[in-house]
């Protein structure tokens, strides 16, 4: 076995994954795994660039990683970028400073590639199951983008699309430098249409309605797992592969775009992080559900930062 260590920034947060990688067998035993909400992407949508304070607190997180990785000694790194950074004019900074803190550089990669990684890791445990029919549809709902990708062993399409929680709110659900609370009709229809004109672009590429099994993957989609249950507290374990229900997603949805910051704070489960844009997401989330047609979607724990452990081991 290989110890790796995969690291997973993307617009809203950034995540952590250190893990044996049994390549004979097709298991990855975790040893690690965290997540940090540093928000990015914080402003790139309106500025074009990464924010100081954003860096600051990202760099803040990889030297907190850059210890874990060490004390369990992973033998590779791989560190991979994805939308907010991919979108910023300065992103030489983030790069620089990663690469001082971690040793080694991040790969801003493209959606498509973001896509791929998503895929396999979202899919690679799901090989002999006869519950779920396939091909898949994979979707990671990010902080700045939204990957759709159609498989059955392998990728057959894939397409990344600018619809992430952060982004949407930014665009959106904004006025006055605040985040509504709660946004008005007019702001959620805007937004609303904004997700569907860019699932008519993702359309074009990926056949959206010949999956047979929807699979959600990122914060959005888990957050709105945990909610649909009711859980006490965020639990991974009840979360991973657990299925809700379109009409469970709609109800969450309306209730979301609804309440206000101190209501989807108070919800047990709910990232502190996450209170501002978890309507944001949950929208492009019931969005693709009704697009597609799927009748429930299955939530997967496992996403782009397994894909990234695979593909260093």
């Amino acid at each position: 076995m290989t110890r790796v260590a995969a690291v997973d920034c993307g617009t809203n947060s950034i995540r952590l994954l250190v893990a044996d990688a049994d390549p004979a067998t097709g298991e990855l035993t975790e040893l690690d795994r965290r997540m940090t909400i540093v928000r990015l992407g914080q402003d790139v949508d309106r500025t074009g660039r990464l924010a100081p304070e954003a860096l600051e607190r990202t760099f803040a997180a990889c030297r907190e990683y850059a210890g874990i990785i060490k004390e369990h000694g992973a033998e590779r790194v791989r560190f991979v970028a994805t939308s907010a950074s991919r979108d910023a004019e300065n992103r030489e900074d983030f790069t620089r400073g990663v690469l001082d803190i971690l040793g080694v550089e991040p790969e801003v990669i493209s959606g498509d590639q973001e896509a791929e990684f998503s895929f396999t890791g979202a899919t690679k445990e799901l090989t002999g199951r006869t519950d779920l029919a396939r091909p898949y549809l994979v979707v990671d709902i990010g902080g700045g983008s939204t990957e759709f990708v159609v498989g059955d062993d392998h990728v057959r399409a894939a397409r990344s699309v600018d619809i992430g929680c952060v982004r949407m709110t930014e665009r959106h659900l904004v006025h006055g430098g605040e985040v509504s609370d709660p946004p008005t009709g007019e702001q959620v229809a805007a937004m609303r249409a904004d997700v569907e004109a860019a699932l008519d672009l993702a359309g074009r590429t990926v056949p959206l309605r010949e999956a047979r099994t929807l699979v959600g993957l990122a914060g959005s989609v888990t957050t709105v797992s945990a909610i649909a249950q009711e859980l006490p507290e965020y639990d991974s374990a009840r979360i991973h592969h657990s299925r809700i229900s379109r009409e469970r997603v709609r109800e969450i949805t309306e209730w979301l775009l609804r309440s206000t910051h101190a209501e989807r704070a108070a919800v047990p489960s709910m990232h502190p992080g996450r209170v501002d844009v978890i309507g944001a997401g949950a929208l492009v989330l019931l969005a693709i559900m009704e697009r597609t047609g799927a009748e429930e979607v299955v939530v997967s724990e496992h996403d782009i930062l397994d894909g990234i452990a695979w593909s260093v081991a």
